[in-house]
């Protein structure tokens, strides 16, 4: 059926008769009945009932006209208009007309999309393309009969209609669309849009009818200006321009009357008017105009106050909620760049211009501008020169500098102070060079961006005594001098730009075309500075001892590039470089880390290639990489970002000659015990300062703008101070407060009342006393305040470096994991692990943790490769796994623990891919001592270094310990993973589990589930011999047996799931025993199963025993008892006469009814039983069944139909049959009577001796035998065995075919 309409009439009682729908499709749960019944009386022929209902439900809108029933309302009516009655839609229509009339807010073109996208001739089927036009056609009726259409702007709609036809037909009718009234065209925007169209296209006949107008006379600039706000307020949700003032610029272009226009139109007129709608025009407009302006025009524009008030909008707008018109101004920008690339000289005009909009100094553009990448090479040349400029000789004349109301309001001279403004400007014009080049380090000249770099290196670190022709960057002084201040954002900015060159660089990293690093070529600069010592000298002075170490230095890369070849030389190189370039930063702390590297470079490029770890070393002098590391972790300690690349670098290259201490120097600072409470060797610096420099300049005038939400912070600082403060008052306090108030004689004892009042000399000295006490008192805050928040600032900058030492771990186990050392990392990682997750409220340990547990498990523990060369440290392997699993069972909560034993089954997998020969005897020794000669290893057991029963023995316990413990951390999923992972264990495993399977509850069920998922992994059955697996399928067999003796007297929860898990395992089982082919015997099973039916029957009603059901008759249906069906027909079943015994739902099926069924199957053996129970005949029959039916009858032992076995019938010829099972035909019950097999009871004697057996021999009573597969099957599935008892045949076709060939003579 199809689904109903909704704008079609429905009966107030036919949803109730329908039934309740799913869901509440069209909302009409949340509107009352006379809301709906509105729409009914809508569609009704009566002429009177249409129009009250439309009038009752436009009073009823008019009550609610944002509610939910309008939305409603117009989706009902636009419904409406496409029905199938066609008296209803012409009512709809009428409907949906006067609501479009009595609320003008509902915007038509919305309407109008509604009923094209509901009616779509495209897309409607053939069938609704009648009634889909209709609704089309009746839908434009309604919005012609609600009269908006001429009230709503008649003349924008005509103008855009005349711009598209041509100039005779313009000049036709215009004169009877426009009025020669001069007034009435500056009335409207409609009106002088109409007019400057006229204009364009047929200027004589306007000329004629109107004669020569001049819009920009003193008289009509007033009305211009008013037409331009009426059009900013018409676009003001729309966010556009109007194009009434775009075509008002082009007319003032072409008449030469721009500069008119723009300051008595523009910024005389429209800015002055404080109306945000009218400033947003006049931006729209600024950014429009730059591709139609020359370049003095773009120079009156860029510095007057369109640009400036555009400036003050940005700095003003930071709210969140606020508008914020600095995207749409950067799309403006973008377009004009990009369109003019042939005019380098405007796009340099426009770039500076808005690069001089500044709030007292500050540029209002950001640093990283992508508007950048549009300039053309002579372009950005240029402008990279003007940055130069200005940073050497700031001309703050030429800025349009502001400042805003609150600034303003400010009385602090120092804000307006030129040094000021020239270091904001000196600081943004730094990171803006250093953003053009990291943005376009593609496309600019290699020429550019060496000034760029030469330019950041030399102003960062060198002062000029004397200029030189050399050195181009001497021959311009400051006009302002460089303070120190803005020096170190200079080189703050430095270094970012030597991150920049040495990572990102498409020819290779870090590499001029020359094929040298850009940090060469720096140091060669810096070499040259040096030099010249009349003409430069370095900010710091360098000592002797530094400059020859920067001697040594260079005499050091000279001699690396004889071994350029090697990939360590180039990373060492690296690192020369950088800490000689940090020399000219820091001259006392870099010059013995200098020549510390350049003899650990020395010592290694000496050495021999394959040198062994084990050579005697000078006990004085330690191995020069444990040098290098102590150095790596000294330049992890800054907060650099390119020292923490190059050392990630370094250390690559020297991971392969790790010691066991350089290994202990990294893990001492991951160490939380030791990194916490010792004094660190490595002293961690914090770059806060140095943010805290750039970022305070730039949020100045944030601050100062948003004075209001910082004052009710601090009111709530105050407040949370005071608590602090409250918290901080201790008993010595209290007590001297006592003391004091009991000198002074505020206190009164037991005689106070008779006191007189403290005189004027002892109150000041009381309030003395107190002040003095209460000072001393929040100095003593103060300093604790102090000491917390430095403590957590420490904690803060070692749980950073940290997270940078992480990264040489990484590295480590990353590119050398066939190393032993990499197993000592395994307790360490755990360590921080554990700590995290127990303290892990900060992000920075949230980071840690993180870091941690994915190189853990990442590149640790699932690493494809892992060492094969243990030596002497199997015994100390097994202990420790040993200790890992025990840890994993002492853990509070299960990630922990997760944590720790897959750290066992990683080491578990290293010992068992050892093969050297020492393990292997040390461990024949261990099983030679007395151990069961029926667990030695065989196998590629025999040759690995692990101790099977030592680690056997060892998650037997943790084993027993995850049954027996209630809150045990362990989980099944390890287990899962143990087994998968490492088969070999679950030979001594698994009897654990089978031995808890008739435990008490908890560790019955955890034993059930792991068995579960257990028997039916392919490693577990290979690990197996054929006897050893079926002897434990009989096992628990056994013991599922006896869970289920109890089945249905389950009073608990805890009982219930008990009984859930055993027949869930029991399935498990079936399911197993069938893919195997084994052969169990299922007697004692089936009539322990069968004993419990009737208990279970009679907790059938009880919460969750659905399941419980499903299970057991899954397990009955597998040894071959049906579920019996009579509750459901009986629950189905309507008492009725006249019914007939076949339901409409089994017609469905494809039954036939009673008058085509066969006669001849009744009439030859219709004679009633002997017994005495009279054959089914009549309407107690059954319905009768198909070939199909009947063929699955066959297979089946009728005694078993109810979930009985068979027995010897009483009588002879008449099988004894339970009351609930459905009565059949003599002649059918021979055919399907078989000798019952599952309780061992021999055929019915009743069978004739002469009759056929059409079927094979059966297998032996209560064995399960193999089903004849095709040999097909049989190769695909090897170890797959197939569960069959004398009553249980294969489903599907091969069942048929079975039963097919047994039937056959």
């Amino acid at each position: 059926m199809e689904s109903r309409d909704p704008a079609q009439p429905m009966s107030p009682g036919e949803a109730t008769q329908s039934g309740a729908r799913p869901a509440d499709r069209y909302g009409l749960l949340k509107h009352s009945r006379e809301f709906l019944d509105f729409f009914w009386d809508i569609a009704k022929p009566e002429q009177e009932t249409r129009l009250a209902a439309t009038e009752k439900l436009l009073e009823y809108l008019r009550g609610r006209p944002k509610g939910s029933e309008m939305k409603y309302a117009l989706k009902r009516l636009i419904t409406g208009l496409g029905v199938g009655r066609e008296t209803a839609r012409p009512c709809y229509s009428l409907a949906l007309a006067q609501l479009l009339q009595s609320f003008e807010d509902l915007p038509l073109c919305s309407i109008l999309q509604q009923i094209q996208e509901k009616y779509d001739l495209h897309q409607v089927k053939k069938a609704m393309l009648r009634p889909a036009l209709f609704a089309n056609l009746f839908g434009v009726l309604a919005l012609f009969q609600s009269g908006r259409l001429v009230k709503e702007q008649p003349r924008k709609a005509l103008v855009d209609i005349l711009s598209e036809v041509s100039k005779a037909t313009l000049q036709e009718i215009l004169p009877e669309v426009l009025k020669a009234d001069l007034n009435i065209i500056l009335s409207s925007p409609e009106q002088l849009e109409l007019f400057l169209l006229a204009q364009q296209k047929v200027p004589s006949k306007l000329k004629k009818l109107v004669g020569s107008v001049n819009l920009f006379s003193d008289e009509n600039v007033p009305r211009l200006v008013n037409v331009l706000k009426m059009a900013a307020s018409s676009v003001k949700k729309d966010r556009k321009l109007p194009a009434i003032a775009l075509d008002l610029l082009r007319l003032a272009l072409k008449e030469d009357k721009f500069p008119r226009f723009w300051k008595e139109v523009v910024e005389q007129g429209l800015l002055k008017m404080q109306f945000w709608p009218a400033s947003y025009l006049c931006f729209r407009l600024l950014g429009a105009a730059l591709p139609l302006l020359t370049k003095e025009q773009l120079h009156l524009v860029m510095q007057g106050d369109v640009i400036r008030h555009y400036g003050e909008h940005v700095c003003t707008a930071k709210l969140p909620k606020q508008f914020k018109f600095a995207p749409e101004m950067d799309d403006y920008v973008g377009t004009f760049l990009e369109g003019c690339q042939d005019d380098p000289e405007r796009q340099l005009a426009v770039l500076v211009a808005f690069s001089s909009v500044t709030n007292q100094g500050l540029p209002v553009t950001p640093t990283f501008w992508r508007v950048v990448r549009f300039l053309s090479p002579p372009a950005l040349q240029g402008y990279v020169a003007w940055l130069r400029a200005m940073f050497l000789q700031p001309d703050l004349d030429s800025l349009v500098d502001f400042s805003t109301n609150n600034q303003k309001k400010a009385q602090d001279s120092s804000l307006h102070m030129p040094e000021r403004a020239v270091f904001r400007l000196r600081k943004w014009i730094i990171f803006r060079l250093v953003s053009i080049v990291d943005s376009l380090h593609l496309e600019m000249e290699e020429a550019l961006t060496e000034q760029v770099a030469r330019f950041c290196l030399f102003h960062s670190f060198f002062v000029t005594k004397k200029p030189t022709s050399q050195i181009p960057e001497t021959k311009h002084p400051f006009s302002f001098p460089l303070e120190n201040q803005a020096r170190e954002a200079v080189s703050s900015a430095f270094f970012s730009l030597l991150q920049t060159l040495s990572t990102q660089f498409k020819q290779a990293p870090g590499q001029t075309q020359g094929g040298q690093p850009w940090t060469y070529h720096l140091v060669q600069f810096a070499d040259l500075l040096l030099n010249h010592s009349h003409n430069v000298t370095t900010v710091t002075p360098f000592t002797a001892q530094q400059r020859q170490a920067w001697d040594r230095m260079l005499q050091t890369l000279k001699e690396l590039e004889a071994h350029s070849a090697e990939a360590r030389a180039a990373a060492f190189q690296h690192l020369l470089l950088l800490v000689g370039i940090h020399l000219l930063k820091s001259p006392a702390e870099s010059c013995d880390l200098l020549g510390d590297i350049q003899t650990c470079i020395r010592k290694s490029l000496g050495e021999k290639p394959r040198r062994s770890r084990t050579k005697t070393i000078d006990p004085q002098e330690p191995p020069w990489v444990e040098v290098l590391v102590e150095i790596l972790l000294a330049l992890l300690a800054q907060p650099s970002h390119l020292m923490r690349q190059v050392a990630r670098s370094v250390f690559g290259h020297i991971c392969s000659h790790l010691t066991p201490r350089a290994l202990q120097l990294i893990l001492d600072v991951l160490n939380p015990e030791t990194s916490e409470d010792e004094n660190d060797r490595v002293v961690v610096t914090d770059d806060s300062d140095e943010r805290r420099l750039k970022g305070a300049e730039d949020k100045s005038e944030e601050g100062e703008d948003n004075r209001s939400s910082e004052s009710e912070e601090e009111s709530e600082g105050e407040e949370s101070e005071e608590e602090e403060r409250d918290g901080d008052v201790d008993q010595g306090f209290r007590e001297q407060l006592m003391t004091v108030l009991q000198a002074g004689k505020a206190l009164g004892g037991e005689d106070s009342e008779n006191e007189e009042e403290l005189g004027d000399e002892a109150m000041m000295a009381l309030d003395q006393s107190l002040a003095s006490l209460f000072a001393e008192q929040k100095l003593r805050i103060q300093a604790r305040r102090d000491e917390k928040n430095k403590l957590q600032k420490e904690k803060a900058l070692r749980r950073d470096f940290q997270i940078r030492v992480l990264d040489l771990v990484e590295v480590l186990v990353t590119k050398q994991p066939e190393n032993a050392l990499v197993l000592e990392l395994l307790e360490p990682l755990l360590s921080i692990i554990r700590r995290s997750l127990r303290s892990s409220s900060s992000k920075q340990e949230q980071d840690l943790l993180h870091k941690t547990a994915r190189i853990f498990t990442h590149h640790l523990c699932r690493a494809r490769r892992y060492c094969h060369d243990l030596g002497e440290r199997a015994g100390a392997l097994h202990a420790q796994v040993e200790r890992l699993v025990q840890q994993a069972g002492r853990q509070p909560d299960s990630p922990t623990a997760l944590y720790h034993f897959n750290a066992s089954l990683y080491l578990l997998r290293v010992l068992k891919g050892n093969t050297a020969e020492g393990c292997v005897h040390e461990t024949q020794e261990k099983q030679k001592a007395g151990t069961d000669p029926s667990h030695m290893p065989t196998g590629p057991q025999a040759a690995s270094c692990l101790d099977l029963n030592l680690v056997t023995r060892v998650y037997s316990t943790a084993l027993s310990s995850f049954l027996t413990k209630r809150n045990s951390p362990l989980t099944v999923p390890m287990f899962l993973s143990l087994f998968s992972r490492h088969p070999v264990l679950c030979q001594s495993l698994l009897p654990i589990l089978v031995q808890h399977i008739t435990g008490p509850v908890r560790p019955r069920h955890q034993a059930c589930l792991l068995l579960q998922k257990t028997l039916s992994m392919r490693e577990v059955r290979s690990c197996f011999e054929d006897p050893e697996w079926k002897q434990l399928m009989g096992q628990v067999l056994a013991k599922v047996t006896e869970n289920l003796r109890v089945l249905g007297e389950a009073q608990t929860k805890a009982q219930h799931q008990q009984a859930l898990s055993s027949l869930e395992l029991l399935n498990v089982l079936f399911r197993t025993c069938k893919h195997e082919k084994l052969t169990l015997d299922l007697t004692v099973l089936l009539g322990v199963l069968q004993g419990q039916q009737q208990s279970l029957q009679q907790g059938a009603h009880s919460t969750g025993s659905s399941r419980l059901h499903d299970l057991y008759w899954q397990a009955m249906k597998t040894l071959g008892v049906q579920r019996p069906k009579l509750e459901k027909k009986d629950a189905k079943e309507i008492p009725s006469a006249t019914q007939s015994p076949i339901s409409k739902k089994r017609k469905k099926k494809g039954f036939l009814p009673e008058t085509k069924k066969r006669k001849k199957r009744k009439s030859e053996d219709g004679t009633p039983a002997e017994d005495g129970t009279p054959a089914a005949t009549g309407g107690s029959q059954p319905p009768s069944m198909g070939r199909k039916k009947r063929n699955r009858t066959k297979a089946k032992v009728p005694a078993q139909a109810n979930g009985t076995p068979t027995t010897k019938s009483p009588a002879p010829g008449a099988p004894t049959r339970s009351p609930s099972t459905p009565a059949k035909s003599p002649k059918l019950q021979k055919k399907n009577q078989k000798p019952s097999q599952v309780n061992g009871a021999p055929g019915s004697p009743t069978e004739p001796a002469g009759q056929k057996q059409h079927q094979k021999a059966l297998p032996k009573k209560g064995v399960l035998g193999k089903s004849p597969l095709s040999a097909l099957a049989r190769k695909k599935a090897r170890l797959s065995l197939v569960i069959r008892s004398p009553s249980l045949l294969q489903s599907g076709a091969k069942k048929k075919a079975q039963v097919r060939k047994a039937g056959k003579p």
